[in-house]
Formats: structure tokens, sequence, C-alpha cells
């Protein structure tokens, strides 16, 4: 018996060493690397609560319901803020027409008495040969003045400064104006007819080829027509140039004119038409009708400027037809005065563009060539720059003070 516990005892005395001996090896081993320490990451905002979560409310000042603002009305919707209101552009005060030409006299002196100058330098020689005369004859010929004009007044000057003999050079400006007035013509009627009898509105059909300002021509119209205290609705019937019924209107709102239109491309004569009823409800005083700028080569575009016409003339007559012509093509713009006339009754020549290098002879020339006057000419680039032609102010310009 002694013997068997005397063994139990050896025995667990040996596995107390034996553990000891593996505790202590693995002691000796190498513990691995603590594990890297997490980055410190900023929490987002957190939410506001709700609910159950919802955080005890912190005591803020509170108001009183007669304290807020509320609505008009008491409504509790959304309250929808009011399109801004666009303002009407300042309506502006054009230049009274009298004496627009007296005005602008020196501008077109400027440009203009190269040919007066000239005839006075030759005329004052003292012999007056058959080569100063035909001197004279080409100076009114590079004018423009035309052939069948030059001629005559070539042979009046030659007669009267036989019968004078003595030329003195007060004799022989007060010559060469009194030839010159002749010229141009000073009893014709040259009034913008705009007041038919018994009838409103009047009716003005404004034509032209590309290029020669009808579309601006037809805006300083206006202007012409509100500084003389009249009333005018505009046709923009010009729909197949880009922007041309845009820049009628700016022209049209400047003076307080209406401006109808129609769609980019669409029938010109149905414009038309609509501008003059308009007018007519309106009780307008003038209806100015813008055409589109027509080659005078293309007879489709021509004969749809006869269909304008006529459609038109079914409210009432037209009672102008004006003729816009670019002064600087001198007798180019005959062509074209010719096929115009042709195609519609012109009643009026409108010549822009004398200030420039323009010769001033080709208003003796156009009048000559259609039998109808100059009746309006521009002067410049001016908004007011449109002035009603009188032949004397012309003519002094031309041959200077």
């Amino acid at each position: 018996m002694e013997t068997v516990i005397l063994a139990v005892v050896i025995a667990v005395v040996v596995l107390g060493v034996l553990g000891g001996l593996v505790v202590g090896s693995r002691r000796k081993k190498s513990l691995p690397p603590p594990p890297p320490t997490a980055p410190d990451i900023t929490a987002p905002p957190a939410e506001p609560h709700v609910g159950d979560e919802a955080e005890t409310p912190r005591d803020e000042p509170r108001r009183t319901i007669e304290e807020v603002d509320l609505p008009d009305g008491g409504s509790t919707g959304t309250a929808v803020e009011e399109p801004p209101v666009l303002e009407a552009p300042e309506l502006e005060i054009p230049e009274p027409t009298e004496g627009r030409l007296i005005r602008l006299r020196a501008r077109l002196s400027r440009s203009q008495n190269a040919l007066g100058k000239g005839l006075l330098t030759l005329l004052s020689r003292e012999h007056l040969d058959e080569d100063t005369w035909e001197e004279i004859e080409d100076t009114l010929l590079t004018a423009d003045v035309g052939v069948q004009p030059t001629q005559e007044l070539v042979e009046r000057l030659r007669e009267r400064v036989r019968v004078l003999g003595t030329r003195t050079p007060e004799e022989l400006r007060a010559l060469l104006r009194e030839e010159l007035l002749k010229l141009v013509g000073t009893e014709v009627d040259r009034t913008v007819k705009t007041e038919p009898e018994e009838r409103k509105p009047g009716i003005v059909m404004v034509v032209g080829v590309n290029g020669t300002g009808k579309t601006t021509t037809t805006g300083k119209l206006a202007r012409v027509l509100v500084a003389d205290g009249r009333t005018v609705v505009l046709g923009a019937a010009d729909t197949f140039r880009a922007a041309a019924a845009d820049q009628l209107q700016t022209w049209g709102e400047r003076v307080g004119a209406h401006t109808v239109r129609g769609p980019e491309a669409g029938d010109p004569a149905s414009v038309a038409f609509d501008a003059v009823k308009e007018g007519k409800e309106m009780g307008v005083d003038v209806v100015l009708i813008d055409t589109a700028g027509r080659l005078h080569t293309k007879t489709g575009l021509m004969d749809e400027l006869g269909k304008v016409k006529r459609v038109v003339e079914k409210h009432a007559p037209l009672d102008e037809v004006l003729l816009v012509l670019d002064a600087t093509t001198g007798q180019n713009g005959l062509v074209q005065a010719r096929v115009f006339a042709e195609v519609v009754n012109i009643t009026g020549i409108v010549l822009t563009k004398l200030d420039g290098t323009a010769k001033g002879g080709i208003v003796v020339a156009v009048q000559r060539e259609l039998g109808v006057p100059v009746k309006l000419i521009g002067l410049g680039e001016g908004a007011d720059d449109l002035a009603p032609f009188d032949p004397e102010a012309f003519v002094d310009a031309l041959i200077g003070d």
C-alpha cells in the first residue's frame, strides 16, 4: 500500500517538473509584435435624432403668434415671387424736320462741292474755247449728271456767257446757280404723300435692292413723321433677310411706333396686309411697309413685289411707293430704277449715302430717268440724318458760298 502511494507522489512530482520545463521553453520564443494602433477617425457630425433617440430640447426664446409675420391673406403656402416688370424703353423725341437740310448743308457741301467748284473754275478762264467747254462736259458727266442733261446745261451756259460778255466771280456763281436749279427742278411737288383725303391711314411702301439702306430709311422716315406729329405703324414685310424685322422694330420702339411682323421666311404680302389692317383698327395716320431688298434681275422676286402691292391695295390704294437708291452707285442705280418702275408705280425717290463719294449729279439723272422727283436724301448714319430734299439748299451746297 505504501508502495502505491509513493509511486503516485513520484508521478505527480515528475509531471510538475515536465510542465515547468514546457512553460519555460515557450517564454523563450519571441512574441509577435503588437497590432498597430488604429488612427484617430473624426466621426461625422451626428444627424439629428428622431423619436426616442431625440435629445432633450434646449431652452430658446420663442415668439408669440402676434409677433410672426404671416403672408397676405393668411395663406400658409410657399410664397411665389412675381416676375420683374420690364420697363418700356424711353421714347426719343426726333428732331423737327423743318430746316433739317439747312442744318446738314455743311456736311453736304464738304462732299459735293467739287462739282460746283470745278465748273466755276472752268467758267472763270479768260478764254472759253472748245477745249474748255469739253472739259465742262466731262466734269458734268463725271458727276453722274447724265448725257442729255449735260448737253442741255452746256448749251444754256454757252449762250448765257456769250450774251453776258463780262464774267465776274459773282456773276458766274449766280449764273451757274440759276442753271443748276433749272436742271434739278424747283416746281416739282416733293412732299411725301401721307395724308389722303377722306380716309386713314396713308399707306407708304418702301422698295429697293439689297444694301441700299432700305430698312434703315424706313425707320428714319418713321422718325420724320413722328417729329411732325403723326402716328405710325410699321409693317416688317422683309421676311427673307435675317433680323430685318428686329431691326425695324427697334427703330419703331424708339419713337413709339407699333411694328407688325410675321414668321421668318413667311409670306410678305400677308404681313403687309395685316399691317394695314392693324393701322386702320388703331386709327393711326400712316402705315410704312418695308419690303425685302430684291435683286432686280430676279424675275420671281420682282413678281412677288408686285403681289405685295396688289394685296395691300385690297385695303386702299398706295399713297406713295418710295424707291431707295444708293447714291454712290451712280449710273448703275438707274438700271435698278427702270426695272422697279416697271413692276410698281414709283412715286418718289430716296437717295441714301449722299454724304460720301456720291456725285451730286445723280439727283438730276434719276429724276430724268423715272420722271419722278427725289423727295428725301440721306446724309449720314445718324438717326435724324434723313431730310426732305430742298433743291435750293442742295444747289447752294454744290457750288459753295
